[in-house]
């Protein structure tokens, strides 16, 4: 059997903050930014935040045990908000505290979609030969410097999540595919999912973003509210061992509230 599949993977929720420590650099860059626009930071906003920055997410799981023994060949940090303080490559950040050996690079700009094109990539760099182990990072920090919708009326938390992919095995949770579409039911086609007449064994694990109906399945989990990008990946991380043990198929979907376009990835164990 060949592909990757989940070896280990660590959750944060909520850490504690640094609070506004570095406001005056990041103050002044902002400021910077934003000017051209004609606008300017709220500064009364970005005070209020918890300052937690994505190399203290990084360090995070980097000090969970399974994360932490990883020596990957390709580390792949993604996110859909960006950085409280945007002065730290969090790729190779990551990289150096695990192992210092790895292609790194960053996804972002995708909004939630981030993830599901890591993985993606992560299978080529796989099926290629050229990444034994992978080290996938979603994060998402929520201290901004002017108002986002998004953010302050969900409300969002700080969280990250963290998995490590290496050859699959018999029982091993195995990335099969990922796609997107226009809607959640149309990305979770059971024919273009590969899934035809095989509900039996499948978890369909949902984002807090689905809101319209899906195509039933044995077996439902839906990740609670309070994150973008990181929902679905915090839900994995935390519950891969009793799943792959449980289930012959995971679904993991979630449905972008800004661009209104579903993703989905498909994760299997015992199957060719």
């Amino acid at each position: 059997m060949t592909g990757l599949a989940v070896r280990a993977a660590a959750a944060v929720r909520a850490p504690q903050g640094r609070g506004p420590g570095d406001t005056p650099a990041a103050l002044g860059y902002f400021h910077d930014l934003l000017a051209p626009f004609g606008q300017k930071p709220d500064e009364e906003l970005f005070n209020r935040g918890a300052h937690v920055q994505h190399r203290d997410l990084a360090d995070l799981l980097a000090a969970d045990d399974g994360v932490g023994r990883s020596r990957p060949e390709l580390l792949i940090v993604t996110h859909a908000l960006p950085d409280v303080v945007p002065f730290t490559a969090v790729a190779p950040y990551l990289t150096d505290r695990l192992g210092g050996r790895a292609a790194n690079f960053a996804i972002a700009q995708q909004g939630l979609a981030a993830p599901f094109t890591a993985l993606r990539v992560a299978s080529a760099y796989h099926s290629a030969g050229r990444a034994a182990e992978v080290v996938l990072a979603v994060l998402e920090q929520t201290t901004l410097p002017t108002a986002f919708p998004l953010v302050q009326e969900t409300p969002l938390v700080d969280s990250a999540a963290a998995l490590v992919l290496g050859a699959s095995t018999e029982d091993g949770l195995r990335f099969v595919r990922a796609r997107s579409a226009p809607s959640a039911a149309a990305a979770l086609d059971e024919e273009t999912l590969g899934l035809s007449g095989a509900q039996d064994g499948t978890l369909l694990v949902l984002g807090p973003w689905v809101t319209e109906d899906v195509p039933e399945r044995t077996a439902v989990h839906r990740a609670a509210p309070g994150s973008y990008c990181t929902s679905l990946w915090l839900e994995l991380a935390e519950h891969w061992q009793e799943w792959q043990q449980a289930y012959r198929r995971v679904v993991l979907c979630d449905t972008d509230p800004r661009s209104g376009r579903s993703h989905v990835a498909l994760f299997a164990t015992g199957e060719k």
